[in-house]
Order: C-alpha cells, then structure tokens, then sequence
C-alpha cells in the first residue's frame, strides 16, 4: 500500500518524498521548473479554475469547497491517473503552493484519496 503525503512545495525536496506530484493548477511562483524536483504536475486533478477562485475569495468555506471540489474529482480521469501512479509507488507526495497548511487542495484531496 501506497504512502500520501502532503508538502508545500516550497519545502526542500526529500528522499523520504517517493514520487512528487504538483496537484495545483498553476505553477507555484518564484519556483524554476528545473529546480522543482517534480515528477508530475497533474493540473487536471486541482480544482477548476472556477473553485479556485471562489474558495480563494471565500477561505471560511471550507467544508463547502471540499464537497465542491470532491464532485469535481469523481468528474475527471485525471483522478483515475493520479490512483494509477499511487499504485506504482511505495511513497507519494502530492505538493501544493498555497500558504495555508490546513485548509488547501492537497489537504482535500488527500482525504479524498483515503475514503474512496
């Protein structure tokens, strides 16, 4: 079974990290693409643009967005890719850009990932 973790992406990379999946929908600033020690940025697994935007303007919303961005991800193949790789790795990191720890994509999608 597969290990998920989540880590800003402004963290140094480590070993212990497995495989380095970028699951935001734009490149993280001030971040090279060369320096990034991403193995994949899957865009199509991050909310819409849409989603983004609105939990951006309306961050107490928490558990809204979730629910949105939950029937979002049962709506795309990119949510079957990303179980594709999790399978073919012992270690999964899935990185995020925004500054609040506990309430962003990756956090949700995490969660996603264990109850489905």
């Amino acid at each position: 079974m597969s290990t998920v973790r989540i880590k800003r992406v402004y963290e140094p990379a480590e070993e212990s990290d497995g495989f380095r999946i970028l699951v935001d929908r734009l490149w993280p600033r001030g971040i090279k693409k060369e320096d990034a020690a991403i193995d994949a940025w899957l865009k199509e697994v991050a909310p819409s643009n849409e989603l983004r935007k609105w939990f951006h303007a309306e961050h107490d919303k928490w558990d809204e967005f979730v629910e949105k961005y939950e029937a979002e991800l049962k709506e795309t193949d990119a949510t079957n890719e990303l179980l594709e790789i999790i399978k073919k790795h012992k270690a999964v990191t899935l990185l995020y850009s925004s500054k609040f720890k506990e309430h962003n994509n990756a956090v949700a999608l995490q969660s996603f990932l264990k109850n489905n």
